[in-house]
């Protein structure tokens, strides 16, 4: 079994992804308050209440830790730059900084957003491959987590996968949306699960790498179609057959 921490672990992702990962793996997670996280969940699972903008609760953390998923920020991306400065931008570095002197972290796999390119045409698909081009400060705060990955797989060793997260959704019913481009950023909890199952066993060959992260949708706005040979994602969900589904429901 591995030992997987996970930042901001009370979130909806990070409840999801525990749930998921507990029977296979030992877990560590990580947040300001973990009051009411569910309790009835199997595996080996620590918890650990501090705030990740202080640099001394870094201290020993990453000790013994195979992996680190980190979803912890804030997550409005409608935030201004001054409201996301501590959460995006100061608790990724001190991540990064204290991998590099872990002696046992194989990978950090870390939340990027479908926002570092939403400033694209509605209706376009876009690859990892394309220039950024972000929507807001948060946007532009993801693109600096990126960067830091880069900086730390090239200079210090620190090997990563970055996501480019869609919409996550819970539940199938969540799935009403008729406007094309909200359907298109869908990514599932089945899916999203299923990516960082990939994320933490695939052999990526380079340090670092950003990939994309939405279900299989019938017009996906981020690009996924070479993802299944690069680390054997294979999603199941499709956010446009769902949304007929819970319309022929109703």
């Amino acid at each position: 079994m591995a030992r997987i921490l996970i930042t901001g672990a009370a979130g909806n992702i990070g409840k999801a992804l525990t749930k998921h990962l507990s029977t296979n793996h030992n877990l560590i997670l990580v947040d300001r308050s973990l009051n009411g996280f569910p309790e009835r969940l199997k595996g080996d699972i620590h918890k650990v209440e501090t705030d990740l903008t202080e640099k001394t609760a870094w201290t020993g953390l990453l000790n013994e830790i195979d992996y680190v998923i980190h979803l912890a920020a804030n997550p409005n991306a409608f935030a201004d730059f001054d409201e996301l400065w501590e959460s995006n931008f100061i608790i990724p570095k001190y991540l990064f900084e204290h991998a590099a002197n872990a002696l046992n972290i194989k990978r950090i796999i870390f939340a990027s957003s479908v926002h570092t390119v939403d400033g694209y045409p509605a209706g376009e698909e876009i690859k990892v491959t394309d220039v950024p081009r972000p929507d807001g400060y948060y946007g532009i705060s993801k693109l600096y987590i990126e960067s830091l990955a880069n900086y730390f797989a090239y200079q210090r060793g620190v090997k990563s996968i970055g996501i480019r997260i869609g919409n996550y959704i819970l539940s199938e019913d969540e799935v009403s949306e008729k406007d094309l481009i909200g359907l298109a950023d869908i990514i599932t909890e089945r899916d999203f699960n299923h990516l960082i199952d990939c994320c933490l066993t695939a052999d990526i060959g380079e340090p670092t790498m950003i990939v994309n992260g939405v279900s299989n949708n019938t017009f996906k706005r981020l690009e996924i179609s070479t993802l299944k040979g690069l680390i054997g994602y294979n999603p199941q969900d499709n956010a446009f057959e769902l949304m007929k589904k819970n319309e022929n429901a109703d």
